[in-house]
């Protein structure tokens, strides 16, 4: 301002609050109108205005690599996740939940200890399984007209007839060994079929341990139910481009002895009808413990169970994401089904992010690695190429590496004006045992150390790797060495620590496989508690900041606690961190 003195209009009351001459005379609300004053105001009002002006040019201006340093810290930093969502679990009871419900607790109690301590239970298998079963089973085989139905027969009538239907059967090793009950259970369990109009959905096994929601009366009722589903249900099923229609006995095949030693060449004659009865025999059994343990409960206790981690397992999935993680940049997702792309696609989620998914999904599995982009922060893209078929063909010269489709999916996407900044993205579900993460990282690796090395390379993997490896496993400091030595890092750093777990999750005594089975009273036996999830990068392109993982769906991780849980869908933890652009160029997407 300037000096009220120098206006001789204003009266000695005003001028100590005046701090310029076009200010109102609080007092008698005029305006001094000398000419000093009009002039000196027009100036003051201008002067006013110039940072307005400045401010308004700049946000004109579009921002290139160049203007990076008037960019906060936090513009030039990429929010990053990577979460495999797990494939819906076809089997609602297969793993310990976190769940505070007394009739589910209860429930899984009295299973464990039903086969744990089956005592005066432990009947044959032929007072569950009955003969007269058995009879009708036989004559629905012989329709089909399988071959070495009498050496069944004598399979039936000397080796599982007569034998105790927990420790003779459900436990019995050998027959673990030669998969005749989890070969067939997994090809039958659960199938993806398609419609006439070309929509998927999924028909399911009248069985315990799958989402098949129909309750059964009696143990006639839901052999009825069964043989109904096994011999007189088509399904339609597409792959290579072609859609075939079958009946669901029609998809079981022979076991071969040279893929499982254990079942002999005998065994492996008859194995289609000889894995079929035992299937039965394995349905049967559990309907028979359910009804034993809680044959007024158990049901209901399905099929919240069902509701919790099937029907509204992509809705939970979504929330989180949509609340937890819908401001992150980049977002990494494992075991994706295409169910869940459709329902994302009508999401704000889907409407917030580029969905980048691979050009065909794998139909048989239904679980894709994906990866979204956030719009706001990348615009239009450029450019996206789809890469992962020459990775995956670099990754398999190394040898029999099992990779299979979907597991893996590579881009490379330009972003901001002329594609100012190349991209390298990749996402990735490694194997049970890890195996195939160190063939697919060095596969990737050749493509960002050579066509794309000018790339920013940013990948989010399931690695499927333990705190300890063996000879069978891929174990975690293993991992950590080869990505160092191949000129990058992680989230957690070049020497991640081995007991900073990303899952924990432990199997009950209601699946297949009950070698593997954890008691409810220690669920830390057997379970999978190892550190798994990863972001690397190039140390030279980012540094990273942050570092988090969150298995309760709200940004937090739960040390001791098995998961999934009725709010968290997944039994793996969304992990994540921040990305600092060491090498400029990010600000200019912006």
């Amino acid at each position: 301002g300037f000096k009220a003195s120098t206006c001789t209009q204003w009266s000695a009351s005003v001028v100590a609050i005046a701090a310029g001459c076009a200010e109102k005379n609080s007092t008698r609300g005029r305006v001094c109108a000398c000419k000093t004053c009009r002039e000196r105001s027009a100036v003051s009002r201008i002067s006013a205005l110039v940072p307005v002006i400045i401010f308004v040019l700049l946000s004109l201006v579009r921002p290139t690599a160049r203007h990076t340093r008037i960019f906060s810290r936090m513009e030039s930093t990429l929010r990053v996740a990577t979460w495999n969502v797990a494939a819906i679990n076809n089997n609602p009871f297969e793993y310990w939940i976190t769940y505070e419900n007394e009739q589910y607790q209860q429930l899984m109690q009295s299973v464990e200890e039903f086969l744990q301590q089956p005592g005066e239970r432990d009947v044959p298998v032929h007072e569950v399984f009955t003969d007269e079963m058995y009879a009708t089973l036989r004559g629905l085989m012989e329709e089909e007209g399988w071959e070495g139905l009498e050496a069944v027969d004598a399979q039936w009538q000397e080796v599982y007839r007569t034998r105790p239907i927990v420790s003779g059967f459900l436990k019995d090793k050998e027959i673990g060994k030669k998969r005749l009950t989890s070969m067939p259970d997994r090809m039958t369990n659960t199938i993806n079929t398609v419609r006439v109009n070309g929509d998927r959905c999924q028909v399911y096994r009248p069985t315990v341990i799958n989402m098949y929601r129909p309750r059964w009366a009696s143990p006639h009722e839901w052999f009825m139910q069964w043989s109904e589903f096994m011999f007189r249900t088509l399904v339609s099923m597409r792959a290579k481009g072609k859609t075939q229609t079958k009946k669901v006995c029609q998809l079981l095949t022979p076991i071969r002895h040279d893929k499982y030693p254990a079942i002999s060449e005998d065994e492996e004659r008859i194995s289609v009808p000889l894995q079929t009865v035992l299937l039965g025999v394995f349905d049967a059994v559990l309907a028979h413990v359910m009804q034993a343990v809680a044959a007024d409960t158990w049901h209901a206790t399905k099929l919240e169970l069902c509701e919790a981690m099937g029907e509204k397992k992509n809705a939970r999935t979504l929330e989180i994401l949509s609340a937890q993680y819908g401001a992150f940049d980049v977002l990494f997702l494992q075991e994706v089904a295409a169910s869940f792309l459709a329902q994302l696609s009508e999401h704000s989620l889907g409407a917030a992010f580029h969905v980048l998914a691979p050009a065909e999904l794998d139909a048989s599995r239904d679980q894709n690695s994906v990866i979204l982009l956030r719009k706001e922060r990348f615009g239009v893209l450029e450019s996206v190429s789809e890469v992962t078929a020459d990775v995956v063909e670099a990754a398999k010269a190394e040898g029999k590496v099992p990779l299979a489709n979907g597991d893996l999916f590579v881009v490379e996407v330009a972003v901001g004006g002329a594609g100012a900044v190349q991209l390298l993205l990749a996402s990735f579900h490694g194997d049970t045992n890890g195996l195939a993460t160190l063939p697919v990282l060095r596969a990737v690796h050749r493509l960002a150390s050579t066509t794309a090395a000018s790339h920013k390379f940013i990948f989010g993997l399931d690695a499927n790797t333990y705190e300890e490896g063996t000879a069978e496993r891929q174990g975690v400091r293993e991992f950590a060495l080869e990505y160092t030595a191949l000129g990058y890092t992680s989230c957690w750093g070049s020497e991640p620590d081995p007991t900073n777990y990303t899952t924990f999750n432990a199997r009950t005594f209601l699946q297949p496989q009950l070698n593997k089975a954890c008691p409810c009273s220690d669920k830390k036996s057997g379970a999978d508690i190892n550190p798994k999830d990863f972001i690397l990068f190039k140390p030279t392109q980012f540094s990273a900041s942050s570092p988090f993982k969150d298995n309760t769906g709200e940004g937090t991780y739960l040390e001791d606690t098995v998961f999934p849980t009725i709010s968290f869908p997944s039994d793996h933890a969304v992990v994540g961190c921040a990305l600092e652009d060491q090498e400029g160029g990010m600000c200019s997407i912006l």
